[in-house]
């Protein structure tokens, strides 16, 4: 195989990209998919175990994976990381913000605020402390991707599950003013709003499961946004299952 059909096969060949929430489900599926392009993976999570299992099956498929613990809710431990993968690659070339917390346990008004504050800390205040802390590396190199995998919850009403959308409906506001801040340097920001998707974290009752959209339906818009054409970019990704589930 020669060099031109080399960067063909793996056109993010020497690439740098840290996902969040990457043990299991989306977020796994989504380095899985950004390795097998040719970046080096850094799974980032907050349970070691899973984040060792993704590391390890990506490396088992001949990619290259990094398992790095951090808690996307405490600046302290999203700047360590950050500090970390600079240290070790001294580049960041695609950061994907998918870290999340479902909340669906009846109306607002019976909320615990506990409960609202995880939802919240996690799924926006995290896509904050992420952005901060490692947008400078790609502000440096005037270069690069943000993803932000936010919801259709963030487009459209979710009765039960208020906290959820309302972090969703921030995030996307978020992500929509970032790429504007970031587009003079070359950094493209986009959201993907993904429908009902097989994962533990969205309720499924009454829904047919063969019917939803699965992490690797996810994975696939991903890539299809880090590889598209240098002179343009896709700023948002409604996703659907193909039949209602």
């Amino acid at each position: 195989m020669n060099a031109q059909q080399q960067d063909a096969v793996q056109p993010l060949a020497g690439q740098v990209a840290i996902i969040t929430g990457a043990g299991r489900g989306i977020g796994a599926a989504i380095a899985r998919g950004l390795a097998a392009l040719g970046a080096t993976a850094v799974v980032c999570g907050r349970t070691r175990a899973s984040l060792e299992l993704t590391a390890q099956a990506i490396i088992q498929a001949g990619g290259k994976a990094e398992a790095l613990q951090c808690d996307v809710t405490s600046l302290t431990s999203v700047e360590s990381a950050s500090k970390q993968v600079e240290a070790s690659y001294g580049r960041l070339d695609i950061l994907v913000n998918n870290a999340g917390a479902g909340g669906f346990g009846g109306p607002l008004e019976k909320l615990d605020p506990a409960a609202w504050e995880q939802i919240l800390n996690t799924n926006l205040r995290g896509v904050y402390y992420m952005l901060r802390a490692f947008a400078p590396m790609m502000i440096r190199a005037r270069s690069g991707h943000v993803i932000n995998i936010s919801s259709l919850a963030g487009k459209n009403a979710l009765p039960n599950g208020a906290a959820y959308a309302a972090s969703k409906w921030g995030l996307n506001g978020l992500s929509y003013s970032v790429a504007e801040e970031l587009r003079k340097y070359n950094i493209r920001v986009a959201v993907i709003c993904p429908g009902s998707t097989e994962t533990d974290l969205s309720p499924h009752e009454g829904k047919d499961h063969s019917r939803m959209l699965q992490p690797d339906d996810i994975a696939h818009v991903v890539a299809m946004l880090v590889t598209q054409a240098p002179q343009s970019f896709v700023s948002e990704v409604l996703v659907r299952p193909t039949q209602k589930p």
